[in-house]
């Protein structure tokens, strides 16, 4: 499926076999169309103007430009097109950059395909996602660096306590669903309603408000 209504995808890895590897991956998936490759955040700025991708895949630590960088070029030029950072590196000064740079999530390589797959489609959905350990970096980044969340209400009910309290340890949607036995969609709802009831951005402020809550 390759048509309008695939997910175009922009593959950018300074090394030749991930790159070409993630775009073989991704070529076959349905709804996903790879739009093109790039090796460096140059090439990825440049590539990503000329073919205006629904998502970029980028690496972090790149030759010529790096990738935090390039993401913010891109997203200042093509402000529809989400970034989706997927490296090695789960550095607390990385993950913080990639979030001012307004990216829409951070994974790790070691992501199975078919999840990476998703990913891309929850990305062009407009869905932030962090890995697990990412988010518990980012927590302490953000904490230490004095990004802090509103102010407590406690106005959620006991159920969303024990999600949040979840949600602080870094645990999935999915991981959260099976501990609690309900289903994944539920979950989802619980988080959103934690998040606006909370006035809350996204999950990284959750886990900070649990933080400095004491529910972690």
């Amino acid at each position: 499926m390759t048509g309008a209504e695939s997910v175009r995808v922009l593959v950018v890895d300074d090394q030749a076999l991930v790159r070409e590897g993630i775009a073989s991956l991704l070529g076959i998936e349905p709804g996903i169309a790879v739009v093109g490759t790039a090796e460096d955040g140059r090439e990825a700025v440049e590539a990503a103007l000329r073919t205006e991708p629904d998502v970029v895949l980028m690496d972090v630590r790149m030759p010529v430009l790096d990738g935090v960088r390039a993401a913010e070029l891109i997203r200042e030029r093509l402000p529809s097109c989400r970034v989706l950072m997927l490296t090695t590196f789960d550095d607390e000064e990385y993950v913080l950059s990639a979030l001012r740079a307004g990216t829409s999530g951070y994974l790790l390589k070691n992501l199975p395909a078919r999840e990476l797959a998703q990913a891309v489609r929850l990305a062009h959905a407009g869905v932030e996602q962090h890995d697990a350990a990412a988010i518990r970096r980012l927590a302490t980044a953000l904490d230490r660096d004095g990004h802090r969340p509103p102010a407590p209400r406690p106005d959620l009910t006991g159920r969303e306590f024990e999600v949040l309290r979840l949600i602080a340890r870094g645990d999935t949607n999915r991981e959260i669903a099976a501990q609690l036995y309900v289903s994944e969609g539920t979950v989802k709802n619980h988080v959103s309603h934690i998040l606006s009831r909370l006035g809350l951005r996204d999950r990284v402020q959750a886990v900070i408000y649990a933080r400095e809550n004491g529910l972690a």
